[in-house]
């Protein structure tokens, strides 16, 4: 049944796994109406969506329980001790792609300044220096980017962007007392801002609605505005089992493979822009979840684990939503 679960999510969204819809509108977003976002049809999904989290959370064992499956954990658990050499070389990569592009962080943001070339350029060459007080400097750097973007564009905009927040975390982390807490960061940074991009699609349906006719994306047969609440439901559920701890390794995997598929429709843009989120989904598949306690721990009975994941997914939507409605 969960096996059957993963592939309905991969068929519902082959090419839809555009994060950032602002990269590729061409028309203005227009803000859709409280009443309609909250349809019938978002309500079935949303509880739909609650449910098989809960029966997810008593059977996700059983994906990792074959053979196979632990004798590529324990190959990936080998790897583990690579992990920050990856992610400290490869956020110098998509940063050089970005510099090569003329923009920062997202294809949306262009380099406007000599000085913006200058720091891209310095906070590649400290990430590439193998030692860890460079790794720290060229993260500094980064943060004087980010923030330099965010004076730009808002911090609402760049939300969407929090997860080079942690990132940086993780890389002025290294080497310290705080190290373990890093990759947790990073997890929950990156689950974070996939659901508040995944929310910016039922708020504003109208720029996936033209990306979805302009670029001939497959719906299955579903109107636009179903597919679109369809593919933002699961692109928000890929972002709280991010965030909870739940199959990081196998969502890592599908969403990867969807990115690369997007670049089949949307080309050298979609890779420059995801090619940071890229690195970090490698990262996960490396990592796993051992080094995380999920939640539903905390209690001790089947049913009670399944009440919280329901109750706690309803509450994480609702909450995102209001606030991304609020402030758009």
């Amino acid at each position: 049944m969960v096996q059957g679960i993963v592939l309905l999510g991969v068929l519902l969204i082959p090419f839809l796994t555009y994060a950032h819809v602002k990269w590729f509108a061409e028309v203005k977003p227009e803000r859709e109406s409280i009443e309609n976002i909250l349809s019938p049809l978002f309500i079935s999904v949303a509880l739909l969506c609650a449910v098989l989290l809960a029966v997810l959370s008593q059977v996700m064992h059983k994906l990792t329980d074959f053979a196979f499956a632990k004798r590529i954990d324990l190959w990936l658990e080998k790897r583990r001790a690579y992990s920050h050499q990856l992610l400290k070389y490869g956020t110098a990569l998509a940063l050089l792609l970005q510099v090569f592009s003329g923009t920062t962080f997202a294809p949306e943001f262009h380099i406007a300044h000599t000085w913006e070339t200058v720091l891209m350029w310095a906070a590649i060459i400290l990430l590439v220096i193998p030692h860890h007080i460079s790794t720290k400097l060229g993260a500094i750097v980064l943060f004087i980017l980010f923030v330099n973007v965010t004076m730009t564009a808002g911090w609402f905009h760049m939300l969407d962007y929090g997860f080079y927040l942690a990132i940086i975390g993780v890389l002025l982390v290294g080497k310290t007392k705080w190290e373990d807490w890093g990759f947790p960061f990073l997890y929950l940074g990156t689950g974070l801002s996939l659901c508040w991009v995944a929310v910016e699609k039922w708020v504003f349906p109208n720029m996936t609605h033209q990306i979805i006719q302009h670029h001939h994306v497959p719906t299955f047969g579903f109107p636009a505005d179903t597919f679109t609440v369809l593919a933002a439901f699961i692109e928000f559920v890929v972002g709280y089992l991010l965030v909870v701890g739940i199959l990081n390794r196998i969502l890592a995997v599908v969403v990867t493979i969807l990115f690369i598929l997007t670049t089949m429709i949307f080309g050298y843009t979609e890779i420059v822009g995801h090619a940071m989120v890229h690195i970090v989904l490698l990262i996960f598949i490396i990592e796993g979840v051992s080094f995380y306690q999920p939640p539903i721990q905390m209690h001790k009975t089947k049913l009670d684990q399944m009440v919280f994941v329901f109750l706690n997914f309803i509450f994480v939507l609702s909450t995102f939503l209001l606030i991304y409605y609020r402030f758009a």
